[in-house]
């Protein structure tokens, strides 16, 4: 499992500059309004950039300048004691909104700015002004390994420095070039842990929900994000999954119950739950949108198929308070397979989840309107350095 150590955000919406050290199991928690989602927008959005999907993204959110932090540059002491009023200067350096991770093996940052004047009417577009893959948990010159500046794009090679390319569009990542290249196996690498990222966020459960309606089965190892294969990969786990780890939590949340797909003329799938002291099984229709909820989670978390890392964006939504322990207990079983983010504002489920050893708690603030982790010190962040010049 590759693992994330470390994942940095820079003036993005409400966050000017956060460092999070990460673990196996990373519980993302806050008050309303101290920046969860944006966090987990970020982190989204630079998974978009191994797919060469950030623009789309950015330009529903309203563009760059919408999107990046519209706060001062920097805050002084006497600002946050509220000796002065919050003010800004002329701006010492590009305004630019910056992305990145690392790990044990590689990292990954990317910097993203504003379009100079032109006659474009692409405006919302944003330019790809840094890309740097380097080896080990920071970045520093001698593991640098990949360098894209501006339409330039850097390997090394043997010590030395081949360029591979001067003209990538500023409009597309390095993996758009590079990503199918043999020759470029780092690149490779980390475009397609990126690619393997999952994200499950609200899933649907109204009445025309996708979940609800028979679907063609087949083999499904991986879920759809909105769930409409939901029986294809139940059934998937039954046969080549955990089975018994279904089985329990099913059980788990609703005692003496069971899940089972039915198998409807013209390979069509439909999900079923058994439950004590009903005649007949109720199918996906019937069920309770929490019910429903819950049996999405179970097939996401017990995937045949791990990913290196899974987000669940407040799966405790149309949950009810006594299904959170066992949700809790589904989580840290998936932790021990996957890299597990839960960004939640319930203290039920986060109670469940940060008796875990192995669980980060990252309780997130707000002051003067800027994202912080609680109780985090200059020394508490991880050793973490952006590229040291940005092409203006």
């Amino acid at each position: 499992m590759t693992m994330l150590t470390t994942f940095a955000v820079s003036n993005y919406r409400s966050i000017r500059n956060l460092v999070l050290p990460l673990t196996s199991l990373n519980l993302i928690t806050g008050a309303n309004g101290s920046g969860k989602s944006n966090l987990y927008r970020a982190l989204r959005l630079l998974s978009e950039t191994s797919q060469d999907g950030v623009i789309a993204p950015l330009a529903r959110e309203g563009g760059m300048k919408s999107t990046m932090w519209a706060g001062p540059e920097s805050i002084s002491r006497a600002m946050r004691r509220g000796e002065t009023s919050v003010q800004g200067g002329p701006r010492k350096h590009a305004h630019r909104l910056k992305l990145g991770f690392s790990g044990d093996a590689f990292g990954y940052a990317v910097t993203l700015g504003l379009k100079p004047r032109s006659q474009s009417v692409f405006s919302l577009d944003p330019e790809f002004k840094r890309e740097c893959i380097w080896a080990g948990p920071y970045l520093r010159p001698a593991t640098l390994l990949v360098d894209r500046q501006g339409s330039l794009v850097r390997r090394r090679v043997d010590g030395g420095w081949d360029v591979v390319t001067h003209q990538l569009p500023t409009y597309e990542s390095l993996f758009s070039h590079l990503g199918r290249d043999r020759q470029s196996p780092e690149v490779l690498e980390v475009r397609e842990v990126m690619r393997s990222w999952r994200f499950y966020d609200h899933f649907r459960t109204d009445a025309h929900a996708p979940a609800r309606q028979s679907q063609l089965g087949t083999h499904t190892p991986v879920m759809h994000h909105d769930g409409r294969d939901v029986a294809a990969a139940v059934q998937t786990i039954r046969e080549i999954g955990d089975a018994q780890a279904l089985d329990e939590a099913i059980d788990d949340a609703f005692p003496g119950s069971r899940v089972d797909v039915k198998c409807e003329p013209g390979g069509l799938f439909t999900l079923t739950l058994h439950q004590h002291g009903l005649l007949r099984p109720l199918c996906a229709a019937e069920l309770s949108d929490g019910t429903l909820r819950y049996l999405l989670l179970v097939a996401a978390l017990l995937t045949p198929r791990p990913p290196s890392l899974m987000v669940l964006n407040e799966p405790e939504s149309s949950l009810h308070p006594d299904l959170l322990p066992a949700l809790g207990r589904l989580i840290i079983r998936a932790s021990a397979h996957s890299q597990v983010w839960v960004v939640s504002h319930s203290t039920r489920l986060a109670a469940s989840i940060e008796s875990h050893p192995q669980c980060n708690v990252v309780e997130l603030t707000k002051e003067l309107s800027e994202t912080a982790v609680t109780g985090q010190m200059p020394l508490d962040r991880p050793a973490w350095y952006w590229p040291d010049k940005d092409e203006p």
